[in-house]
């Protein structure tokens, strides 16, 4: 029991507790979301303001909740950023996520998502100018040749062939949208902190889906929605969407942006066999060696970032300093704390 316990508070210390429940509630979303097409002819946006919309009040509890702490107080400028991060996060990153999801399955969806750790790689290497490494290299290609396995299957067995390339842009879209919010938070978050930076993006991009929703579809529809797509509407806002982003945050201020990246190896795992569980989607051979070998190249990806010894602003995400930060500086704000304590 003590060793239970012991190891219990060393993971909440270290992050690992977080990002483990933060890959499970994130690997929830896309069940509830094609749960809820299941259960009624509902498009993605009416889908995704319910998520936002019903998560909204939860964001601004996190904003009360984080009011006493000793916190340096916003700029004009961090709240044109936390704008940023609503816009990348949670606003397009779902809407294009939810787009995708009306033309592939879950499991699909979550492989291509989890390209992510890759692109934030890329996108730092982007702006530090630092050239990868040739193990880096083959751990990229085993991530891409893993999706492209599983993503040809789903074309070869479907017959609508350009729904599944459709479905699939849109979700690799996410990605892209997603990679850049996570590289945003990991430079805001030890300014802003972990509990206030989940209410302020998470509510900015509440408000933009929201503004989305109000000047393109009839407010109506929502009142004629079953209660049972309201039900998986308001479990996907608590478990998939609010608690996640607080987890996430909290994660990366306690080990980095890059290390929390690697825990979403649980994502496809879970998200598959929750599909197979209750979604009754298939799980073929051709999904299985896929999902191997995205979840190997992103380990082999992950140990290179840390033995590659001429990649230092790589190997600085281990101490939560983002690589590039003072290039993301004049669109995020460089953080005067990085690596300090976390203060949630």
């Amino acid at each position: 029991m003590n060793v239970l316990l012991s190891l219990y508070r060393r993971s909440l210390g270290n992050g690992v507790l977080f990002a483990v429940l933060c890959a499970s509630g994130f690997s929830l979303k896309a069940i509830f979301v094609k749960l809820s097409y299941a259960a009624a002819p509902v498009d993605a946006i009416t889908l995704l303001a319910m998520r936002m919309g019903l998560a909204l009040p939860l964001f601004l509890w996190l904003i009360w909740l984080s009011r006493g702490q000793q916190q340096s107080p916003l700029a004009p400028r961090d709240g044109v950023r936390i704008l940023l991060l609503g816009l990348f996060g949670y606003y397009l990153s779902s809407l294009f996520d939810f787009y995708g999801l009306q033309y592939i399955s879950a499991g699909l969806e979550r492989l291509i998502l989890f390209t992510y750790p890759t692109l934030v790689l890329l996108l730092q290497m982007a702006v530090t100018r630092e050239r990868p490494t040739p193990r880096m290299l083959v751990a990229m290609a085993l991530c891409f040749v893993g999706l492209g396995i599983a993503l040809v299957h789903d074309v070869r067995v479907d017959s609508a062939n350009g729904q599944i390339l459709l479905g699939a842009a849109w979700v690799f879209a996410s990605a892209v949208t997603y990679a850049l919010y996570y590289m945003g938070t990991g430079v805001m978050v030890q300014r802003v902190g972990s509990m206030r930076l989940a209410g302020l993006a998470g509510g900015a991009s509440s408000v933009m889906v929201l503004i989305h929703y109000g000047m393109t579809t009839d407010l109506q529809q929502l009142a004629a929605l079953p209660a049972t797509v309201w039900l998986y509407g308001a479990l996907m806002a608590l478990f998939s969407t609010v608690l996640p982003i607080y987890w996430m945050a909290l994660a990366i201020q306690r080990m980095g942006a890059t290390h929390t990246a690697a825990f979403g190896n649980l994502g496809p795992v879970l998200t598959i066999f929750a599909s197979w569980l209750l979604l009754n989607e298939a799980i073929s051979v051709y999904q299985l060696a896929g999902l191997a070998l995205v979840l190997f190249g992103v380990s082999r990806l992950s140990a290179a970032k840390v033995e590659a010894p001429e990649v230092a602003p790589i190997k600085a995400a281990c101490t939560g300093q983002l690589p590039g930060q003072h290039l993301l500086a004049p669109m995020l704000g460089r953080s005067s704390r990085t690596g300090s304590q976390p203060t949630d």
